[in-house]
């Protein structure tokens, strides 16, 4: 009776989030710097899907060219988020779990900054662009936690979270360092930039590979749903329903690492979205992974796109970070959702 009542409940939800979604990109799409009224933006977009050129010296060139792409990246990239954060916190058994914390955004972050400081355009790191780099990156770091988490023949989710920090701490310090060996004053101001979390460099060619990544993730992550279930349970628990907890536990490893990777290099580093969105989420409807999968990709792809439209508007002739107005966002409502959890337990 219970999961009967909660499911009109949930699909309730995910209208909502999809009508807000919608809204959240005809309003990024119109508001900036230039003002673009709702109708000439769909005019725009019309053209733009029929394969029609954008009309020289009118607004649709900045809708088609400019705004589309990075309001559809924000959304991509903030479900990507949603749904590496709901993964993260299942192989942790831990609801305040997140890339950042496992070091897995520490690895991609490295990865690209190396390419972008030691030149992507010439071939990048070892012969690698910079989304290959992001990806090396963030599976070589989550492949060194692994292992010092796993050292001794054992697991537990507090060694791994433990190892995360500190690893995830230790590549953070050859990042900045990478940083300062940066070749110019502009460079260094654009890998900083980078680092806090920018969608500013957003083109149609940089959409497919996060779009096909986070679709992909979401079809491998909701057809494990119920094995991710009864690993929240414990891993005894979990084996004894005919789970393969440490298969499982290696494809989470695979799927989040694949995903950190290719956001982290579409994206920047964006924090707090993977953090809060999957918690905010299980509040609502409840942790079963069969309904909270796909509601956390859809509020993350909302909260990115309004917060990523707040960075470009927020103050006048600036574009603030996307990451710092996630922070901003994200700490304080973090904050009271414990506080009232606390209250009630």
């Amino acid at each position: 009776m219970p999961e009967r009542r909660r499911a009109p409940r949930t699909g309730v939800v995910a209208a909502a989030l999809a009508a807000a979604l919608l809204c959240a990109l005809v309003a990024s799409v119109c508001l900036g710097s230039t003002q673009v009224p709702p109708g000439r933006v769909w005019s725009a977009v019309v053209r733009g899907v029929s394969g029609q050129a954008p009309v020289p010296g009118t607004q649709d060139l900045i809708v088609w060219r400019l705004r589309v792409p990075r309001a559809l990246l924000a959304a991509v990239v903030g479900a990507g988020l949603g749904l590496v954060g709901t993964a993260v916190q299942a192989l942790v058994r831990n609801p305040l779990a997140d890339p950042y914390l496992l070091g897995i955004s520490s690895g991609a972050s490295l990865g690209a900054v190396s390419a972008i400081v030691l030149g992507a355009g010439a071939g990048g790191v070892l012969g690698l662009g910079l989304s290959s780099a992001a990806f090396a990156g963030a599976l070589a770091s989550f492949t060194l936690v692994w292992a010092v988490a796993r050292r001794g023949g054992g697991f537990s989710p507090l060694r791994l979270v433990l190892a995360g920090v500190g690893i995830g701490q230790f590549l953070s310090g050859f990042t900045h360092y990478l940083v300062l060996q940066a070749g110019d004053d502009q460079q260094t101001h654009g890998v900083l930039f980078w680092l806090m979390g920018s969608l500013g460099g957003a083109q149609w060619s940089t959409l497919a590979a996060p779009s096909l990544a986070v679709l992909l993730g979401l079809a491998l992550l909701t057809a494990r749903a119920r094995a991710l279930n009864a690993l929240l349970m414990g891993d005894e628990t979990a084996a004894g329903l005919g789970v393969d907890v440490a298969r499982l536990r290696r494809e989470l490893f695979v799927v989040t690492s694949v995903l950190t990777g290719v956001l982290v290099s579409a994206s920047g580093a964006i924090g707090f979205v993977g953090l809060m969105v999957p918690h905010v989420c299980r509040m609502v409807v409840g942790g079963d992974h069969r309904r909270l999968l796909p509601v956390s990709a859809l509020f993350g792809a909302v909260l990115l796109v309004v917060v990523d439209l707040l960075a470009r508007t927020a103050l006048p002739e600036q574009e603030l970070p996307v990451g710092v107005v996630t922070a901003l966002i994200g700490a304080p409502t973090l904050l009271f959702l414990l506080d009232r959890r606390l209250e009630r337990a």
